[in-house]
């Protein structure tokens, strides 16, 4: 489905600094297991105050963990305040690359990072005190317009790969492009133009595009990773599908059909369609 750089494969398949560190200084943890990604980070300090350990545990895909293999290697040997500065741009470059969908594994990584530095010192985090956006995937909105802000992001589905809000059931994107359009104003940026309406399709002509897009668009990416997909029925909004091979058996098959498979079938055919998984 993705294509990943050597150093990613590499962390991947041979992670760094993974585990719990003894006694930690400090421990920030992000994500979720509900979510699809999970990320713990653990460090210690030294007598001069430089982080001399660092290990992480997490539940995720292979941009997960390679970031967070990363991360841990980038923050030794530095004090806080350096590390503080490190960003999820500094973790994508460490790793050559990420694919668009993986962002978010990277900001994750930033993420955990602020977090046990926080919890060190004893400090409350921003994003404790702002109001939930997404709700499938828990993101605030100080993560949001952090996530804009640091990464120039534009559209709303560049918030979904950095973040993963809107990934979900899509009731967020409303206020997801009310954020991004205030922000966008703030920086004199000119106003998104609005997306031209799709065109009124007939039920047949709904249900054959929804046949081409996953024969065509879906099934080619989820093969890359020795996964397939198989269309068992369409009824009204509802594509009810069935997961094949690598993918019936992934613990994150529930974010591949939200994710990717649902946002690809609302972004090519209309944007009221719900995927569902039954059984073949």
């Amino acid at each position: 489905m993705w294509v990943y750089t050597d150093k990613v494969r590499e962390l991947f398949n041979n992670p760094k600094n993974v585990g719990e560190v003894e006694d930690a200084d400090g421990v920030g943890e992000v994500g979720s297991l509900s979510c699809g990604d999970a990320l713990k980070l653990t460090f210690k300090l030294d007598d001069k105050g430089r982080i001399i350990d660092a290990k992480f545990q997490t539940f995720g895909c292979a941009s997960a963990i390679a970031s967070s293999s990363a991360l841990t290697e980038m923050i030794i040997g530095k004090t806080l305040d350096e590390a503080a500065k490190i960003t999820n741009q500094d973790i994508v470059e460490f790793l050559g690359g990420l694919p668009d969908k993986k962002m978010h594994c990277s900001v994750m990584g930033q993420e955990a990072l602020r977090a046990a530095i926080a919890n060190y010192r004893g400090e409350k985090l921003p994003k404790e005190d702002s109001e939930i956006v997404c709700e499938c995937f828990g993101v605030s909105e100080k993560e949001i317009v952090d996530a804009i802000q640091h990464n120039s992001l534009t559209t709303l589905e560049q918030v979904t790969d950095y973040t993963k809000a809107g990934g979900g059931c899509g009731n967020c994107h409303e206020r997801i492009e009310a954020i991004l359009q205030e922000i966008m104003g703030q920086a004199g940026a000119e106003p998104k133009p609005e997306k031209p309406a799709k065109p009124r399709l007939s039920n047949i002509q709904r249900m054959k595009l929804i046949e081409d897009t996953l024969e065509k668009e879906i099934k080619p990416s989820l093969a890359k990773d020795g996964g397939s997909i198989e269309l068992v029925d369409i009824d009204g909004d509802r594509v009810l599908v069935s997961l094949r091979g690598a993918c019936a058996t992934c613990a994150a098959s529930d974010i591949t059909l939200k994710h990717y498979v649902e946002s690809k079938l609302r972004e090519l055919v209309t944007d009221t369609l719900v995927v569902e998984e039954v059984s073949p």
